[in-house]
């Protein structure tokens, strides 16, 4: 795993920060203010406007250190767009490092200008992983980078909590490209979990399932979603939990909420297990194994084993079912890679003195 050069590591740090900072100045108009509201027992962070009616967006939670001082340094944050535009290119020319193709940035990037990540929604996906290379500091192979679609997520939690919502999804999406369409949940065709245009470009929207599995075919209703709903998914918990802050490299910077890079290793592995035996399934498969293959590298490269161990340890200690679903998935990788993944996650238990039982040479033959 090749790590690229530390003065593009810091370019890219440097571009994550003015990017976060920038859009908090666009989401937010400095004619407003920003209140402290109490719910349920916690401060929130929610910017008020009161011209020409009064307007209340929410921002965050009040002990969240980055939007606490965002929200302390707001009248001097300036934008810098030309700037930014030109660190994006160093990093995609110079540095090697992939950016999402044109389509998928805009999508994303009106998502996030309408307040998706705002309102705690995390990209997952391919689309999530594409941000790594930068976040990491590595290179990642192209092959492993494409897609065809954008997938979110949100708790549900946090969706009937927040008191607030997205503009229309669909409004959002056609602003980008006009013959995006809603399709019919197909269980619940009331409801809309997916949005697909003309080139059968999907973007979906997700929410943990953490109940019965009677509900694992019917879509959620997600009141800050600007309509949507959601489909409920087994392990979505565990992959979104603690997110990370990043930027894709599209334009001028596009700030997103992605999952830590090892939790998405661990949860690939675990849905590997998962994917039908269809032509489709197959593909799908071999590319979950493969990006999660990628990360342990990566991690390993970085030095970032005990952040790999800890959650794997998570995972491992969540029952029986989890055990299998890692297990199977950690067989599924060729040889070569599998050998590796293996040393490498062992490697990184010993360094936090974690014993797993029944993580053995057997677990992955």
């Amino acid at each position: 795993m090749k790590m690229i050069d530390l003065m593009y590591r810091t370019m890219f740090a440097e571009l994550v920060q003015r990017s976060l900072d920038a859009s908090f100045e666009t989401d937010f108009s400095t004619s407003g203010n920003f209140v402290r509201v109490p719910v349920k027992g916690r401060y929130y962070w929610y910017f008020e406007e009161t011209q020409p009616k009064k307007i209340r967006k929410y921002v965050g939670p009040a002990d969240d250190p980055e939007i606490a001082r965002r929200v302390e340094s707001f009248q001097s944050i300036k934008d810098d767009l030309r700037g930014r535009r030109k660190l994006v290119s160093t990093l995609t020319r110079e540095a090697g490092l992939a950016g999402p193709d044109r389509f998928t940035g805009d999508v994303v990037a009106a998502m996030g200008a309408a307040g998706i990540f705002r309102l705690r929604g995390v990209l997952v996906g391919t689309v999530a992983f594409q941000t790594y290379a930068g976040h990491l500091g590595v290179r990642l192979p192209g092959a492993s980078l494409q897609t065809g679609d954008a997938d979110f997520a949100q708790h549900y939690s946090a969706s009937s909590t927040i008191e607030d919502s997205l503009p229309p999804v669909i409004d959002i999406l056609k602003s980008v490209d006009a013959t995006f369409r809603a399709i019919p949940h197909r269980s619940d065709p009331h409801r809309i979990t997916q949005f697909e245009n003309a080139a059968r470009y999907r973007v979906e929207f997700l929410t943990p399932n953490r109940g019965s599995d009677d509900y694992a075919d019917h879509a959620s209703p997600m009141p800050a979603l600007g309509g949507a709903s959601a489909q409920p998914l087994r392990f979505l918990d565990f992959l979104i939990h603690e997110p990370v802050r990043t930027v894709m490299l599209h334009r001028s910077g596009v700030p997103v909420i992605v999952p830590s890079p090892e939790r998405y290793a661990v949860h690939k592995l675990i849905v590997a297990s998962r994917r039908q035996w269809d032509v489709n399934g197959i593909a799908k498969r071999e590319k979950d194994v493969y990006q999660a293959s990628l990360l342990i590298e990566a991690l390993e490269a970085t030095r970032r084993q005990e952040e790999l161990a800890e959650v794997f340890a998570e995972a491992w200690g969540r029952g029986q079912s989890w055990r299998a679903a890692i297990q199977k998935g950690l067989s599924l990788l060729p040889e070569k890679r599998k050998a590796a993944a293996k040393l490498s996650i062992g490697d990184a238990l010993s360094s936090i003195g974690a014993e797993l039982e029944g993580f053995t040479d057997a677990a992955v033959k």
